[in-house]
């Protein structure tokens, strides 16, 4: 069973991608920020990792940084509603970082699960 690590700073939305990808036969880890999600990450390490990208104390976009320095080839998607600057503009740097693919909220059933699995393969 592929395991999937989220993390989100908003609790619904932290449950809902849970609830759907356990729904899906995924084994899901959730924290609710990013230094939760790192140290989660580090003791039971997975297969995806799914990080919002505005989220206090630690960014998304320093997950992925920091992910990605130390396994080059993991698997990060990267999801975004936008802040003082649009979606797209995180979601871009994200990519420039490392993450593999990218979702702007509000995010659909079957574009999330269309995307873990293309990630997954």
């Amino acid at each position: 069973m592929e395991r999937i690590l989220v993390i989100d700073d908003d609790v619904c939305v932290l449950n809902l991608l849970h609830f759907v990808l356990v729904c899906e036969g995924y084994e899901v880890l959730k924290a609710s920020g990013g230094k939760e999600g790192m140290k989660l990450h580090r003791e039971n390490p997975v297969d995806l990792i799914i990080t919002d990208l505005i989220m206090p104390e630690k960014d998304g976009i320093e997950i992925i940084r920091e992910l990605t320095s130390e396994s080059p080839n993991i698997k990060i998607i990267a999801i975004s509603g936008g802040g003082q600057i649009g979606p797209e503009d995180y979601l871009h740097m994200a990519k420039v970082f490392g993450a593999k693919r990218t979702l702007a909220k509000p995010i659909g059933r079957d574009e999330l699960v269309r995307t873990v699995k293309e990630v997954l393969c």
